[in-house]
């Protein structure tokens, strides 16, 4: 059962002259408007990716994991679909990325070219900047100390680079770089590029083309932050590498790959070259996105509506912990700060999913919630 203070208009405007709200947030809709109290407690952010109008979702995380819903936040922007995408209109990881340094959410506008900037007050989100995203099709975020790069996903491909300054992001037309893939090539959804991240501790940036190319790009960042006018490529055939997280330590990259619906571990050199660990076939299928708590990862499985656990150990080795049930169409997910729990999105009918993890690695279920207008959404993050 939800519980939440009604939303009147003295409020808005005590809101308003505070300050505390630059952008519109709008009542999440489901019986009554729900309206967040003053940045109390851990908190999820969703997007909706809504054609008519993107939106990030608020939710409080109570102690034992459930969530409830707080306010949606318009984006200024328009959310976007790819061709033959029907659970992951981006089929992408990344499309919604918070910034601890610097307090601030990052959110793609598909089908606007876009991207928000929200400063983060606990739970409030108070829009702050609305700015192009260099190419076509913004699909992913990364962040690290002051730099931010955006992935555009259609007519080839682009990064683009930014710096934070005064909680907005100033676009470095020395940092743009097109990937050179075929924007013909179909459908949309397995033909574009799935993710841009940091690794190295910031010194490289990675991208992965999904079955345009089969490639995973790492561009070496120079002492101003700018990348390398071409990327190392390591081609992994008929791979499809879709999403990846990143061990700093061992500098192993644990990366999903959705032709052969597998999580597998590369090491990552010096020189960007990627050298493959081991492999972990997951059994199911649409093996696209990950998630790292720790030594643990969680695969989502879009077409099973699954998510696989895994134990990495040394050497990039993978023990499986088990198969979990989803709602419909597995996708992103985020786990709290903390470890204790995870998120996952679910294209299918946009339910987000709670589950707590246990010390094993196995996930308990503990609720859901609808996520409004979120049929095939993508991007989560969580506190």
């Amino acid at each position: 059962m939800h519980t939440a203070m009604r939303f009147t208009a003295a409020a808005a405007a005590a809101f308003a002259a505070a300050g505390i709200w630059g952008g519109t947030a709008s009542a999440a809709q489901s019986g009554g408007g729900l309206v967040p109290l003053r940045g109390i407690g851990p908190v999820v952010f969703a997007q909706t990716d809504a054609l008519t109008g993107n939106q990030v979702v608020a939710y409080r995380r109570a102690e034992d994991g459930r969530l409830t819903r707080l306010a949606a936040y318009d984006t200024g922007g328009l959310g976007g679909k790819l061709d033959g995408s029907v659970v992951d209109h981006l089929a992408s990881q990344g499309s919604l990325t918070y910034d601890p340094r610097h307090r601030l959410l990052y959110a793609v506008n598909a089908g606007s070219d876009t991207v928000s900037v929200f400063a983060v007050y606990g739970d409030l989100l108070s829009l702050r900047q609305v700015v192009g995203s260099g190419g076509k099709f913004p699909v992913s975020v990364a962040v690290h100390d002051d730099a931010v790069y955006v992935l555009d996903a259609l007519d080839g491909g682009a990064i683009q680079g930014y710096t934070v300054e005064d909680g907005r992001l100033r676009p470095h037309s020395d940092r743009h770089r097109a990937l050179g893939l075929d924007p013909t090539a179909t459908p949309q959804y397995t033909n574009t590029p799935g993710q841009v991240g940091f690794a190295d501790r910031g010194r490289d940036l990675i991208v992965t083309t999904k079955a345009n190319g089969d490639n995973v790009d790492v561009f070496r960042l120079d002492d101003e932050g700018a990348p390398a006018w071409a990327p190392v490529v390591t081609h992994l055939p008929s791979a499809v590498p879709f999403s990846f997280v990143e061990d700093p330590d061992s500098r192993t990259l644990y990366l999903t790959e959705a032709g052969p619906n597998a999580v597998v571990s590369f090491r990552l050199e010096r020189d960007g070259r990627l050298v493959q660990l081991r492999t972990a076939q997951t059994g199911q299928s649409a093996t696209c996105w990950i998630t790292r708590v720790g030594n643990l990862l969680f695969a989502s499985n879009a077409g099973s509506s699954t998510v696989s656990a895994y134990r990495a150990g040394v050497a990039g080795s993978l023990r499986s912990l088990g198969v979990f049930p989803t709602d419909p169409g597995t996708v992103d997910s985020a786990a709290s700060r903390d470890g204790r729990f995870l998120y996952v999105q679910t294209g299918g009918n946009g339910i987000l999913d709670a589950f707590a993890i246990r010390p094993d690695g196995k996930l308990v279920p503990i609720g859901a919630e609808i996520v409004p207008d979120a049929v095939g959404g993508e991007g989560i993050v969580a506190s």
